[in-house]
């Protein structure tokens, strides 16, 4: 998912949840998987992360302030949240949809819990959800 071309300051964590990263394929495909969010506990534990899957795995970072970074090479958009106030409690998967409300509407008659209600951010807006079997997960639309 994200790649904050021209967005450059945006506050974090939410900066970085705007357009493809370059050499990704545009994939956000409707009620699909398009990002996973890991979360870690601070800025050392980020850069301990940054370099653990680096040296494993190869990948590379997009750095959005001291708190948030952006992989590239993972294999899906994804990236590391040291946010305290914003990070989420283990990894958070996020879908797409072509409309949030229609889609906020469809998770609460399938018997969700709204965990944070629609926000904005930098491209887009977003919600989390607690799942019947405990899990959160969370949708974004583009602006």
């Amino acid at each position: 998912m994200p790649h904050c071309s021209g967005r450059r300051g945006a506050p974090a964590p939410y900066s970085v949840l705007c357009a493809p990263r370059k050499g990704m394929p545009v994939t956000h495909q409707h009620h699909q998987i398009d990002y996973i969010e890991l979360p870690v506990a601070d800025a050392a534990a980020l850069a301990a992360s940054k370099t653990f899957f680096g040296q494993a795995f190869g990948w590379t970072y997009q750095d959005w302030g001291e708190s948030y970074a952006d992989t590239s090479g993972s294999g899906v958009g994804s990236g590391l949240n040291a946010d305290r106030e914003h990070r989420p409690q283990s990894p958070l998967v996020v879908l797409f949809t072509h409309d949030l409300e229609d889609t906020r509407a469809k998770v609460m008659a399938a018997g969700a819990t709204i965990t944070r209600e629609i926000f904005a951010f930098p491209g887009g807006r977003r919600f989390h959800f607690r799942e019947p079997g405990g899990n959160e997960l969370a949708v974004w639309a583009e602006s």
